[in-house]
């Protein structure tokens, strides 16, 4: 399906639009980030959305205009007085009035005659700036526009203010607007006359206008009609996208398991804990997944030490039932290698073949698991995405399970389910998403939540602590330690920054060496995987009673007689980092505490992070409340990992329109999956203009 033709004028490079020379072109096409080898477009100009507008309706006698008030006087002009030759730092000023008082228009560095060109002597002219004065005279100091009466109607009473970069002025760029705008095709309607009656909103094209050429400023709000419906549109292009994505995966039909039971069983069996209600539901919801001939594509989130890596088990040992193999892969060999560890006993008493593959296992032990897992005879798989390289062949791979890749984006997962043929994909994150966020990144796959800890999983006592209580909690913690506990220390930095005063991780070890001697270790992610497992192991083992660690030791890591986890530099942590570090202790049977400790006065925005973790354990209540602190875009690390941000939609203003979206695009691809006909061709316009054509060829024949 090749793109409409109605809407090819938005597509158009920027160097075809008048005005627009190369040197401004290949600006344009770096500030807007166009693929490489690509210009710029018109659609570029147009989904870029205005920061704030300027109101110059305030039209009022110069007696009336008051300091710092924009303004636009209808002025006589009286006469110039540049500066004297050689004096460029005094101002040219130019002395006006209207029929209430003087006023004086300011220029530096005003060279050439084109203040006196713009501003004859007797004539009127049209003014519009902001009010200041000086030495008790009304004075505007560059004035943003200046127009001849016959002229006026070209002056913006309202007028958008846009982010800009170096080089690209507002003048230049809202005359680019001005040109795209007016290129605006009427568009087929993808949302319907009820709704759009209902919610009174504009169409596409008319509430590009209102955002970019207001008459009011009301017009162009967040919260106003148009932008609110600009928001929808492009909710709805991504809905449609994930749905579109998901429909696909099911389509590609996977196997339909059947199990004897056996296996899972006798993993039930040998599990030193029976399976909390949540645990036992989301096995259920898997097993039915994969019973069904649909392909799975399934989200298991849960909170912190939620047990979400037994339920991987308990759905792989179902998969060995019907005689396929599982994959387990990590963001990390330390965390690959943490799984392994977990899952190998449980393997060896249920008589599954379980195996970890690592990038860096010497080649002969490499040869012999690889030749284990073609042959079949290893059941599971964990290790990183070397699991999906090239030489790793499986007999037959049924299940991937991917765990802490909430930064995977869609076109990952595609490719990673291509690897094994007709495979199920149960994805896992230990950060509990929000709603928003899980529709967003992940609304093309059915969800599982853990919400409950599973049994013996002990509270964690937090408390918040100025750093210049140092010297008192270091002899706390001594004692703590000299009564068998294990302690982390954790720091936001490797090694000392010229640019931040934070204590490194290098240096506060050093310190505490002075103190608890060869009692305490360090652990961060600059070390090679075999010193980082070093060091974990002689923690794990409790050969060191405290290590001082970076975030490395933010997931994955196990060991239930650490007790207390102190968080240096508390406020330079976002919350669900702060979330993740605490849950690594309270896994064993003594009563576990948290210590945030701050340096200097803190932000209002760290005061609340801390408050809330302070308040409550809830991992979904902490990320609401994270997606309120921060917005959505780095909540997943969405800026760092490709994940889609947004150009129209502010999730923290448009949030409700993401559940419309959702329900709107699950009803057109319920009656109408093939997307044909008016309503089809109108949505298959709406991923052309939001650049979601990935999904094009994903539309079937319903």
């Amino acid at each position: 399906m090749s793109r409409p033709e109605a809407i090819s004028p938005l597509f158009r490079s920027l160097r075809s639009i008048k005005g627009v020379g190369d040197k401004l072109a290949a600006l344009l096409t770096r500030f807007f980030g166009a693929p490489e080898g690509q210009d710029a477009i018109a659609l570029d100009i147009l989904m870029h959305m205005p920061s704030g507008v300027v109101d110059r309706r305030r039209q009022v006698g110069i007696a009336e205009a008051y300091l710092n008030q924009i303004v636009t006087l209808k002025l006589h002009v009286d006469r110039h007085q540049p500066p004297p030759r050689g004096k460029e730092h005094i101002p040219h000023r130019v002395f006006a009035h209207d029929e209430t008082g003087d006023v004086q228009l300011v220029f530096f560095r005003a060279q050439g005659g084109w203040v006196e060109r713009a501003l004859p002597i007797g004539e009127d002219r049209y003014v519009s700036g902001t009010i200041g004065f000086f030495n008790g005279e009304k004075q505007i100091t560059h004035p943003d526009y200046i127009v001849e009466p016959e002229k006026f109607a070209s002056l913006p009473l309202v007028e958008p203010v846009y982010p800009l970069t170096q080089g690209l002025s507002s003048k230049a760029l809202a005359k680019l607007v001005r040109q795209v705008v007016d290129s605006v095709p009427d568009l087929p309607e993808w949302i319907d006359a009820g709704t759009l009656r209902q919610r009174q909103w504009p169409s596409f094209a008319a509430a590009m206008r209102m955002v970019h050429l207001p008459d009011a400023p009301g017009e162009a709000e967040l919260w106003a009609p148009a932008r609110q419906r600009l928001a929808y549109d492009e909710y709805f292009a991504g809905q449609l996208t994930l749905q579109l994505i998901r429909s696909t995966m099911v389509a590609d039909r996977g196997i339909a398991r059947v199990f004897s039971g056996q296996i899972t069983e006798k993993v039930s069996k040998v599990l030193p804990f029976s399976l909390t209600q949540g645990q036992l539901a989301a096995v259920d919801e898997i097993r039915a997944d994969l019973a069904s001939p649909d392909r799975m594509s399934r989200l298991l989130q849960g909170d912190v030490g939620a047990g979400k890596t037994v339920v991987a088990l308990m759905a792989m040992a179902a998969m060995a039932e019907s005689g396929a193999q599982s994959a387990l892969m990590a963001p990390t060999e330390l965390l690959a290698a943490q799984h392994y560890k977990t899952l190998k006993p449980l393997c060896d008493l249920a008589g599954l073949g379980c195996e970890l593959l690592t990038g860096k296992m010497p080649a002969a032990e490499r040869r012999a698991k690889l030749a284990g897992i073609a042959s079949g005879a290893t059941t599971i798989v964990v290790g990183t995405h070397a699991l999906f390289q090239s030489g790793v062949a499986f007999q037959n791979l049924g299940l991937t399970v991917v765990d802490e890749q909430h930064r995977f984006g869609v076109h990952q997962r595609l490719a990673l389910s291509d690897k094994g043929k007709h495979t199920d994909l149960l994805v896992m994150t230990a950060t509990p998403i929000p709603r928003t966020l899980v529709l967003t990144h992940f609304g093309d796959m059915a969800v599982s939540i853990l919400r409950e800890k599973p049994k013996g999983r002990q509270p964690i006592d937090t408390a918040v602590l100025s750093i210049g209580e140092y010297d008192r909690v270091v002899a706390r913690l001594k004692a703590r330690l000299d009564d068998g506990a294990q302690a982390f220390w954790v720091c936001p930095l490797v090694e000392e920054s010229e640019h931040l005063d934070v204590v490194a991780a290098e240096d506060r070890y050093a310190e505490l060496a002075k103190v608890f001697g060869d009692q305490v270790a360090l652990v961060h992610g600059r070390m090679s995987a075999a010193a980082k497992q070093a060091v974990m192991g002689r923690f794990a083992a409790n050969e060191v009673k405290l290590l001082v660690a970076t975030t490395v030791i933010e997931v994955g890591v196990d060991v239930p007689n650490a007790s207390i986890m102190i968080i240096e530099h508390a406020e330079r942590f976002g919350l669900a980092q702060l979330h993740q570090l605490r849950g690594r202790v309270g896994r064993g049977s003594a009563r576990s505490s948290c210590l945030l400790l701050y340096k200097g006065n803190l932000s209002q925005t760290a005061q609340a992070r801390l408050d809330t973790i302070k308040s409550t354990e809830d991992g979904f209540e902490i990320a609401e409340r994270d997606l309120e602190l921060r917005g959505q875009g780095d909540v997943l690390g969405t800026r760092q990992s490709g994940m889609p941000g947004y150009r129209l939609a502010v999730p923290d203003v448009h949030r409700h329109l993401l559940d419309f979206a959702h329900d709107d695009v699950k009803a057109l691809l319920t009656r109408n999956p093939g997307l044909t006909g008016e309503d089809g061709e109108a949505a298959r316009t709406a991923l052309y203009l939001f650049r979601k054509d990935l999904a094009i060829p994903l539309i079937r024949a319903g």
